[in-house]
């Protein structure tokens, strides 16, 4: 009951009263926003440059499980995957829109834990909430964000742009997130099997918040700016490395050649996946949500891209008929196949 533990139900405050609590601390950081939270819709001025709208839904039970997933990097998490589109445009994002759907077993308090992740986020990549919505639900949360963001109109980014020899490229690492996952859903079977025993995350650090915290890569995007390079195609890692690529494949009309030896894996998640008797390469392929950037530039920029920190060029554009292949350690060619994560396949 909610007088026994002292906290509120959001029935008692109202929806009204729920978007006092949740803007109130609202300070708009972007001379392009002109009008946030508080009328019928925000006012965005953008200037002369180009519009970049994205939006992603995050439903509990599909995309997120709370039993291991605490609320504050949850909305950090809700955050970070909208601006992690907006930077593979090549642009900079400058407002979101939250938009929560609750059941009645979620208290004001657990709210506002999520806020503060949503507006830690906000204040980490220094865009401003501008605007939501709120209702309730019958089946737990879903949390959907639309992020708004702009690029000067010669710099944008699609994944249309690839052309034969431009080299591939990949920002951070691949696979932790997905090992992290599995690390939390192996707890967390362990946990309702034993009846409650605590679970064991010593020496997971790394890939447990590579999957509970990602980070959008905004410092490559800075990065590529001061060296004045503009990709030629460009895609965030979501779904999985093979799955990526093949969508700038596919939109640019071409093949390409992906060498196995070159993509980057750290220690830590390879550790992590031999634990698990899974193989680190097919992860660092299918296994999604590591929020990365993978893009194409010419080869004339080899000498400043080959000298940028935390980016590995691990392929090239081919011909279209030349097919889509990863080039194994032994020098075979293996077709890549989109296996990555999908929401809607049954199971």
């Amino acid at each position: 009951m909610a007088g026994e533990t002292g906290k509120k139900e959001l029935g008692k405050i109202g929806e009204f009263g729920l978007i006092r609590l949740l803007t109130e601390k609202i300070k708009l950081k972007n001379k392009s926003s002109i009008l946030g939270v508080g009328d019928d819709a925000a006012v965005i001025d953008p200037g002369d440059r180009q519009i970049i709208i994205t939006t992603d839904m995050l439903t509990e039970g599909i995309h997120f499980d709370l039993v291991y997933t605490p609320l504050k990097h949850l909305g950090y998490k809700a955050v970070v995957v909208n601006l992690s589109d907006i930077y593979a445009m090549n642009g900079e994002p400058g407002q979101i829109l939250v938009s929560l759907s609750v059941s009645a077993r979620f208290t004001t308090e657990m709210i506002e834990e999520l806020y503060e992740g949503i507006h830690l986020a906000c204040e980490q990549y220094k865009v401003d909430l501008v605007g939501g919505d709120t209702t309730s639900s019958l089946t737990g949360m879903t949390i959907s964000i639309t992020a708004i963001g702009a690029v000067e109109k010669e710099k944008v980014v699609l994944r249309s742009g690839a052309k034969e020899n431009d080299l591939i490229c990949v920002s951070g690492d691949l696979g932790g997130a997905y090992i992290g996952l599995q690390i939390l859903e192996r707890e967390k079977m362990l946990f309702n099997q034993s009846g409650g025993i605590q679970p064991e995350l010593e020496g997971y650090d790394y890939v447990l918040e590579k999957q509970l915290k990602p980070e959008a890569r905004k410092d490559i995007i800075k990065a590529l700016s001061e060296n004045n390079i503009v990709p030629t195609s460009m895609i965030d890692i979501s779904d999985g490395l093979s799955s990526e690529i093949l969508h700038i494949c596919n939109a640019s009309n071409t093949g390409c050649r992906v060498y196995a030896d070159k993509i980057p894996i750290t220690h830590e998640t390879k550790k992590n996946a031999e634990e698990l008797n899974l193989e680190p390469l097919s992860i660092s392929l299918n296994g999604g949500e590591d929020y990365e950037l993978l893009f194409t530039v010419s080869i004339n920029d080899y000498p400043k891209i080959s000298t940028i920190e935390s980016i590995s060029i691990i392929g090239h554009i081919a011909k279209k008929t030349e097919g889509t292949y990863m080039v194994a350690s032994d020098g075979s060619f293996i077709e890549i196949m989109s296996l990555g994560w999908n929401s809607l396949k049954n199971e």
